[in-house]
C-alpha cells in the first residue's frame, strides 16, 4: 500500500494511466530513439507492473482505495482500455504493430509482449474483483488482445514464459488455444536449463534465472502444466526444488540481494522464487526461511530514504545510479519489484506466514567458517561469510562484448559482495573488483570481458579471464589470468598466474568499493606482504573496514577516492594494488597473490585476520610460479593448499 500510495500520488485523475516523474532521459525510453509503439509501452508498464502490486491487495481489500482512487475500478478500466483501439491509452496489438516494424534478428518483439504476462497473473489474482465482473464483450476483447501477443513472436529466452502464461491464462478462462505454440515454447524453456536449479537466459546467467524462470514457471504448472502437460510440469516442479537447495544462500544474513547482473533496478525480487515454490505441488522450501528473506530484502531497500523518487522507486539499485541502467528500461520498470509481492497470494494460515522465521546456513555455521556451495551448471560459487555476514559470489562463464562497459560491470567482475556493490571503472581507466593491464607503448587499457569455468578442486576455485576477448581472434593474442582464489574468513585469497602477451604492462587490481565518504586508511607491513586498512562509516551509520593485502608478485599498494561511482554513497574509496613488469620475454613472477577482507561494526581487524597467509612455496627455484604448483599454508593452521599454476578455464 505504501509503494501504490508513492505511485497513485501522480495519477491525477481516475483517468490518467500509471506514469510516475522522470529524472533520467538519454538512457532509458522513452527518448529521442524511441520508436512510436513503445511510447504506449511505457503507459503499458506502468499498467501491469503496479498490477503485480495491487492485484493481491484487492484480492484481499476488494474496496481497496489509493490516494482517494478504487483501485478494483482503477484496473478494470484501465486495462480495458490499454486492448481498445483509439483509446489515447491503447497500447497497440501484436498484429498492427507487426505490419509496420522492421525486424531484429528476423524477429519482431514488442515490450508489450513482456506486460501482457504481469497484466494476466493479475487479472487470475483478482479474478472474481475484476475478470469476472467483466461484460462477455469486455472479456472476449480482452481475451483477443491477449491471444494476439501470446501467439506472436517472442524473444527466444525467458520471453517465451510471457507467451506460455498468456495461453495458459487464456485456457483458465475457457478460450481454446494453439496447444502446439504451447508446447514448443515450454520445451524450448525447459531446454535452456543448466544444472543446479538454474536456466541460461540468453547468453548469461543471473536474476532472470530466479525472477522469470522460476516465478513463471510454477504458475504455469498451476494454471496449465499439471493437468495438460505433466512430464513438463513434473521438469519444471524439479528445477524448482532444485534451486531451492542453495538459491537461500544467495542472500546474506540480513536477507539482502546482491547487486549483480542486469536489470538490478528490480531489487527485492529475486525473493519472488521463495513463495512461488511452495506454490507447487510438492515444494521444498523452508516456509520460515522464506519469509525472513522476503523480509530482510524487502527492508534492505525500503529501509533507506534514498529508495524513492517522489514516491516510486528510482532507476538505481539504491539512490538513483546510471551506470547501471539499460535502454530497455522506463521510469516504472523498477515496480517489477512487485513480484515480491505475489507471496500475498497465499493463504493467510499458509506456513510462510505461520512458520517460525529461521535463517538456514546462517543459523549453522560457526566462528571462522565459510560455507561455499558452487553450482557447475551456471558457473557460480555461493561464499556465505560466517563472521561478517555477507555473501560473496564468483562467477564464470561469462562473456561480453570487449567494448559493453555495463556488461562488464554487470557480469565480469571477479566476483561480488552483497553489501559493497559493484562500481563502474573509474575515470583513470581503474575498475573496483576487476583486473586492469594497461600498456604504456601502445596507451591501451584492457579489461576483462570474459572468464571461463573450470571449477572448483580441494576448495580452491578455478577460472580464466580474458582481457578484450574476440571469439574471431587467435587466443595467442590475448592476455589471460588464471584466477584460483579460496575464501577466509572475512573475504577472499587470490593466487592468479598472468599470461601477458604484450609488454610493457602495468597490472592493477581493485578492492570492492569502499561507500564511507569519512574514510580513513593506513598502510601496515608485516615481513615481505603488505596492506593498507581503510575505516570509516557507511550510510547505515556504522563502522566498516576493509583491508587489502597483497603477499607476492605485487609492486605497491594505492587508494583512490571517487564520485558518483557507488550506488551506495556519493563518494566512495577503493584500494588497488600495482604490478609492473618491462619486457616481453623475461621470467619475472607471474603469481599474484592477494587478498581483501571486510567487516562491520566498532571492532576492527587482528594481525591474523589482515595477513592471512603463514607461507608461500614455489615449484621453480626463481619462485616466480611460471611453472609447477603453488603451495599456500595458512596461519590458521590448515591444511596447505595447492594451486596449479596451469589451470584450465573451460
Amino acid at each position: 500500500m505504501y509503494i501504490l500510495e508513492g505511485v497513485f500520488r501522480h495519477v491525477r485523475t481516475m483517468d490518467y494511466p500509471v506514469l510516475v516523474p522522470r529524472y533520467e532521459t538519454e538512457i532509458t525510453y522513452p527518448n529521442s530513439h524511441t520508436p512510436s509503439w513503445k511510447v504506449q509501452a511505457e503507459y503499458y508498464e506502468g499498467l501491469a507492473r503496479s498490477f503485480f502490486i495491487a492485484a493481491p491487495l484487492i484480492s484481499i481489500e476488494p474496496d481497496l482505495v489509493i490516494a482517494g482512487k478504487s483501485m478494483r475500478a482503477y484496473y478494470k478500466d484501465h486495462i480495458f482500455r490499454s486492448c481498445t483501439p483509439g483509446d489515447e491509452q491503447y497500447v497497440l496489438c501484436y498484429s498492427d504493430m507487426d505490419r509496420d516494424s522492421v525486424p531484429t534478428f528476423g524477429l519482431h518483439t514488442y515490450q508489450q509482449t513482456a506486460e501482457t504476462c504481469a497484466i494476466v497473473i493479475g487479472l487470475a489474482a483478482s479474478k472474481a474483483e475484476i475478470w469476472d465482473t467483466y461484460s462477455e464483450e469486455e472479456k472476449n476483447r480482452i481475451a483477443s488482445f491477449i491471444r494476439d501477443y501470446a501467439e506472436g513472436t517472442t524473444a527466444t529466452q525467458n520471453w517465451r514464459l510471457f507467451n506460455m502464461l498468456d495461453l495458459a491464462f487464456l485456457s483458465m478462462m475457457g478460450y481454446e488455444i494453439d496447444r502446439s505454440i504451447m508446447r514448443e515454447h515450454a520445451q524450448a524453456i525447459l531446454s535452456y536449463y543448466a544444472g543446479d536449479g538454474w536456466y541460461r537466459d540468453g547468453h548469461s546467467f543471473d536474476y532472470y534465472s530466479a525472477w522469470a524462470f522460476q516465478v513463471y514457471a510454477p504458475i504455469w504448472c498451476r494454471w496449465y502444466g499439471y493437468e495438460n502437460e505433466p512430464y513438463l510440469a513434473h521438469e519444471f516442479e524439479r528445477n524448482s526444488n532444485e534451486l531451492m537447495r542453495t538459491y537461500s544462500r544467495m542472500f546474506d544474513e540480513n536477507g539482502h540481494v546482491t547487486m549483480w547482473g542486469r536489470s538490478s533496478i528490480y531489487r527485492n525480487a529475486a525473493t519472488a522464487p521463495l513463495s512461488a515454490n511452495l506454490t507447487l505441488r510438492n515444494p521444498s522450501m523452508n516456509p520460515g526461511l522464506a519469509r525472513r528473506i522476503a523480509s530482510g530484502a524487502l527492508m534492505q531497500f525500503f529501509g533507506r530514504d534514498d529508495l524513492l523518487y517522489e514516491g516510486a522507486p528510482v532507476l538505481g539499485f539504491y539512490g538513483p545510479f546510471t551506470p547501471m541502467l539499460q535502454g530497455y528500461s522506463c521510469a516504472e520498470s523498477p515496480l517489477w519489484l512487485g513480484k515480491a509481492f505475489l507471496c500475498l497470494e497465499l493463504p493467510v494460515d499458509h506456513p510462510f506466514w505461520t512458520a517460525k522465521e529461521e535463517n538456514g546456513v546462517w543459523e549453522d555455521m560457526k566462528e571462522g567458517e565459510t560455507r561455499e556451495s558452487v553450482l557447475d551448471g551456471p558457473g557460480l560459487c555461493i561464499a556465505c561469510h560466517h563472521d561478517n555476514g555477507t555473501m560473496e559470489l564468483r562467477t564464470g562463464k561469462v562473456m561480453k562484448s570487449a567494448d559493453d562497459s555495463n556488461g562488464r560491470w554487470c557480469y565480469a567482475k571477479l566476483s561480488y559482495n552483497s553489501r559493497y556493490p559493484w562500481e563502474p571503472d573509474l575515470p583513470s581507466g581503474l575498475s573496483a573488483a576487476a583486473y586492469v593491464v594497461k600498456e604504456p607503448d601502445i596507451s591501451r587499457t584492457e579489461q576483462i570481458n570474459t572468464i571461463l569455468w573450470s571449477g572448483m578442486r580441494d576448495g580452491v576455485l578455478y577460472r580464466r579471464a580474458f582481457f578484450g576477448f574476440d571469439s574471431s581472434g587467435d587466443m595467442h593474442w590475448t592476455s589471460v589470468i588464471d584466477l584460483a582464489d579460496f575464501p577466509v574468513a572475512r573475504g577472499i585469497v587470490r593466487v592468479d598466474k598472468l599470461r601477458l602477451f604484450h609488454k610493457p604492462a602495468d597490472i592493477y587490481l581493485g578492492s570492492y568499493g569502499f561507500p564511507c565518504p569519512d574514510a580513513e586508511y593506513r598502510v601496515v607491513e608485516h615481513g615481505d606482504a603488505a596492506a593498507i586498512i581503510i575505516t570509516g562509516t557507511g550510510s547505515d551509520g556504522q563502522r566498516r573496514h576493509m583491508a587489502m593485502t597483497v603477499f607476492g608478485g605485487w609492486d605497491d599498494l594505492s587508494v583512490e577516492r571517487s564520485s558518483g561511482t557507488n550506488p551506495d554513497t556519493a563518494e566512495s574509496f577503493i584500494i588497488f594494488a600495482h604490478a609492473s613488469r618491462k619486457k616481453v620475454f623475461s621470467y619475472d613472477p607471474y603469481i599474484l597473490i592477494s587478498q581483501v577482507i571486510t567487516r562491520e561494526g566498532e571492532d576492527g581487524f587482528g594481525e591474523d585476520d589482515v595477513f592471512s597467509i603463514d607461507e608461500i612455496s614455489y615449484t621453480d627455484k626463481e619462485q616466480c610460479g611460471g611453472y609447477g604448483p603453488v603451495s599456500i599454508k595458512m596461519r590458521t593452521g590448515e591444511i596447505p593448499v595447492l594451486i596449479s599454476a596451469e589451470s584450465k578455464g573451460s
